[in-house]
């Protein structure tokens, strides 16, 4: 029995083997430059690969998150496989088809997450209608995300702080869908919502998931749209496994991955790996992979990486320290970013909470969503949908004129196999779990961590109801005041992506 482990690894703010497999030296491997001269990525081509070795470690600091923005030559680095991507260039046509569904009866939904499959997919289908193929995906994805987040609250404490990066997440299981065998394969569609998906039109398939995550990766991760948003993956094989080609081919297609082999015994390897992660995240995480089982035959990673600055950056000389409530008893002094100026906000009265949409520039933004009395934070965890998200989004309107909020610090790491179990997928982390897809051998996963962090400061942010009632604007707010437990969302607005979500209950314990 050969151990695969998946990590899916996020940041706010991857001698000739068997089968084709790249050798770990070619990996890992760059252009020597002159380590006695100072490195200027500023003079970098387009065209010329950075060498990663070269990168000083300290060339990120955490704090300074956005005090200038991408610069053409810097991007190349950030996302390795960024130029073949483009070289390869992209049909927009597919991923932004609106594809005609069935509409479903209005009355076919009354609250967020009901009981009847039926229901639940007839509500799925009506989100559905005039978005395209790739919006459609990312709605998947973050409905996916709602039940991930919940399930793994069920673990914590009411006080712990929750990250988590669920298109990373969705990304990397797409990867392992591509060599999963029929029973698994349906298991883990239907977990994370691609069934739903597929069944919505007769115009999908199977392999319409995997093409959309090559869309979603070509929209999703480009240039020049004012932040930087970057995702990179990465497969390492056992020496002597060999892997089907058609794996190989896929995974390399649709993912931008490709196989490397290595001997997850050499301590080498670790280091190796570790310093990769830790340069792509720009030092935000560190050292995920802190051992690894001889017996492993595939470890399969995903990196996310953001880094956005405000439309609005909160100045400095305003930020103050004040009292957060943690709960009814207990609160904290944390230092509070002030700024006043067009903010859209909404109230969302059935769930009794405020919502604040903070952009930054480019077409992204941070949803903060604030139950109005802390112990209505349950409610608003239980009933956070996309649909949710959606009536939030058309109910925004600029209200509010003065804006108070936490810095804070957040990194968090989760094994994600009981929660995904919970979720309803089982046989991927047994024996019976089939991976032949993949590869010859029998194999199974016996690991899936998932290890984020964000920081949030006055520069920007750096990481790595479904009711038809209720939702009234806040005509005559004009403070949001963020001082008390509260939901944090990360969307890009083209592709309805959520990208990060979490929870801050103390933004003084990291």
């Amino acid at each position: 029995m050969w151990l695969l482990k998946l990590v899916a690894v996020s940041c706010l703010l991857p001698a000739p083997a068997h089968g084709g497999i790249k050798d770990l030296s070619l990996h890992f491997s760059s252009q020597k430059q002159n380590q006695s001269e100072p490195l200027d990525l500023r003079s970098l081509s387009n065209t010329k690969l950075l060498d990663m070795e070269a990168i000083p470690l300290d060339y990120h600091k955490e704090n300074t998150v956005t005090n200038d923005l991408p610069i053409d030559g810097i991007e190349d680095e950030d996302y390795i496989d960024f130029d073949k991507i483009l070289a390869e260039g992209d049909d927009y046509s597919e991923g932004d088809e609106i594809d005609e569904i069935a509409t479903p009866a209005p009355d076919a939904y009354h609250s967020s997450e009901p009981s009847d499959p039926k229901a639940r997919r007839a509500r799925l289908l009506r989100l559905f209608h005039g978005l395209s193929r790739i919006q459609r995906l990312s709605t998947v994805n973050a409905r996916f995300g709602f039940s991930l987040y919940r399930s793994v609250r069920n673990h914590l404490n009411q006080t712990d702080n929750i990250l988590l990066a669920p298109v990373g997440i969705s990304i990397a299981m797409g990867m392992m869908a591509l060599g999963t065998g029929s029973s698994t394969h349906e298991q883990l569609f239907h977990t994370l919502g691609f069934a739903d998906f597929v069944n919505a039109s007769s115009h999908y398939e199977d392999i319409t998931v995997h093409k959309l995550f090559r869309k979603l990766t070509h929209r999703l991760f480009r240039r020049n749209f004012g932040y930087m948003l970057r995702s990179v993956n990465d497969l390492y094989v056992k020496k002597d496994i060999a892997l089907k080609e058609t794996f190989q081919r896929n995974v390399k297609n649709y993912y931008f991955a490709e196989p490397q082999s290595v001997d997850f015994s050499d301590p080498g390897f670790l280091e190796k790996a570790n310093q990769r992660i830790q340069k792509l995240t720009k030092g935000l995480i560190k050292e995920p992979l802190k051992y690894v089982d001889p017996n492993t035959v595939m470890i399969l990673l995903n990196y996310l990486y953001f880094k956005g600055s405000w439309e609005q950056k909160f100045p400095k000389d305003m930020t103050h320290y004040q009292n957060f409530r943690i709960n009814e008893k207990q609160q904290v002094r944390v230092p509070m970013m002030q700024n006043r100026g067009n903010y859209q906000v909404a109230a969302d009265h059935e769930l009794q909470c405020d919502i604040l949409q903070m952009p930054y520039i480019g077409n992204i933004s941070m949803l903060v969503a604030m139950p109005r009395k802390i112990s209505g934070m349950r409610t608003l965890e239980r009933e956070i949908s996309p649909s949710v998200i959606k009536k939030w989004l058309s109910n925004m309107t600029n209200r509010t004129r003065e804006v108070i909020f936490p810095k804070f610090t957040l990194e968090q790491t989760y094994d994600l196999i009981e929660a995904l179990k919970e979720m309803g997928l089982k046989d991927t982390f047994e024996e019976k779990g089939d991976f032949s897809g993949m590869s010859p051998e029998k194999i199974t996963i016996n690991w899936f961590k998932h290890q984020g962090k964000i920081t949030v400061n006055e520069e920007g942010t750096e990481a790595a109801s479904l009711t038809h009632v209720g939702f009234m604007p806040l005509s005559s707010q004009m403070r949001f005041m963020v001082d008390r437990p509260f939901l944090f969302l990360i969307y890009e607005h083209r592709t309805n992506c959520l990208v990060f979500m979490g929870r801050v209950v103390n933004p003084t314990k990291n």
